[in-house]
């Protein structure tokens, strides 16, 4: 899963990129900063792991991981390539979905690019080079099918759907918004529309709005989200960073003192993996316990290939016992006499928390 942190110049995503991943992207007060995009990959936490490698005496735990894209700040004109926009774009275009960070605080002596404060402009105005770049793109499919659509229905149908997707470009709306069938989101797959991305919203806030209501900006970007079903969630980037500086019972401490029950970290990840409809499955032995992530929906087969294509073209079964049944009575052994170690088929789909054993031919 790759993630792209985006944003306009000085809005923190440098920052917050820092705070979760430990990379350390430089950071500065001017535009530009980051030109070529830093990369940090990061492992999911996942406290089960832990308690999964203590009751099997496991060599190794080896967590989940997202990628985050620190991708250069935007600014208005970069659809027709001005400032870094050529690059900001195809950049985002190789990312899974997008992570834009708004400011929502004011602080004289951090500089906005705009001169001023205000969430919803710097939203539109990235909404509108990714809207303008996506019409390029939509214009050209359209010319093109519409060339190749004589007397062929798969033309016809490819060429009404991107002007489908036209028309909501065209009135200010992200491709996102529009409510396509499985059908015609196929159509449109190939042309990797940026504002197909699902993105998420992250407010950053002040440290003195830390654990308060939302202040006027935040409650200004929720509004914008709500109108194309996008998730917002709030977090003050410099205290991310301080936190990110911390380990163990210091940074419980400092979390317990501001009055959060997780980090930043926590939220960007749990939120993103709702966003792309992600979930986990385990698998635990004496060599190692280990997190796969895979699409919410997928079949045991399909999620036994994560492992080895082996796995899933010789798939049999999949033995699985859920992850809370497991730690409730302490052992492997327990489960299975108590009858609660399922043998489940080709047409299983994988819940949150199947610890599995995968038996297949070779």
């Amino acid at each position: 899963m790759k993630i792209g942190i985006v944003g306009l110049p000085n809005v923190g995503k440098s920052t917050l990129f820092n705070s979760i991943t430990n990379a350390g992207a430089e950071c500065a007060n001017y535009p530009f900063c980051t030109i070529e995009p830093n990369v940090g990959v990061v492992p999911v936490p996942d406290e089960r792991l832990d308690v999964l490698a203590k009751m099997y005496e496991s060599d190794k735990i080896t967590k989940a991981i997202i990628e985050f894209v620190d991708i250069a700040g935007l600014v208005k004109g970069a659809s027709k390539g001005e400032g870094l926009g050529n690059k900001f774009l195809s950049h985002i275009r190789e990312t899974d979905s997008i992570l834009e960070v708004v400011r929502a605080f004011d602080d004289s002596n951090i500089v906005h690019v705009d001169g001023s404060v205000n969430p919803v402009r710097d939203i539109e105005t990235i909404n509108l080079e990714l809207i303008l770049a996506d019409l390029e793109t939509v214009n050209k499919r359209i010319e093109r099918a519409a060339k190749l659509a004589k007397g062929d229905k798969k033309y016809i149908q490819e060429e009404d759907t991107f002007k489908k997707v036209r028309n909501a470009l065209q009135e200010g709306k992200p491709a996102r918004t529009l409510d396509l069938s499985d059908e015609e989101k196929e159509i449109i797959k190939d042309a990797f529309l940026l504002t197909m991305k699902p993105i998420l919203y992250v407010a950053n806030i002040s440290e003195d709005d830390i654990g308060k209501e939302d202040n006027d900006y935040v409650k200004q970007i929720r509004e914008y989200a709500k109108n194309e079903n996008a998730d917002v969630i709030t977090l003050c980037v410099k205290i991310e960073e301080e936190l990110s500086a911390l380990e163990g019972s210091d940074k419980e401490e400092m979390l317990e003192a501001l009055g959060l029950g997780e980090s930043g970290l926590d939220k960007v990840i749990k939120a993103s993996y709702k966003l792309l409809g992600l979930m986990s499955y385990l698998t635990a032995g004496k060599k190692e316990v280990r997190a796969w992530t895979i699409k919410e929906g997928t079949k045991a087969p399909q999620a036994a290939g994560k492992i080895h294509s082996d796995f899933e073209r010789g798939f049999i079964k999949a033995e699985i016992v859920s992850y809370n049944d497991l730690v409730k009575y302490g052992s492997y052994q327990k489960v299975k006499e108590l009858g609660l170690v399922r043998l489940e088929g080709k047409d299983y789909v994988m819940q949150e928390g199947d610890v599995v054993e995968f038996k297949f031919n070779v």
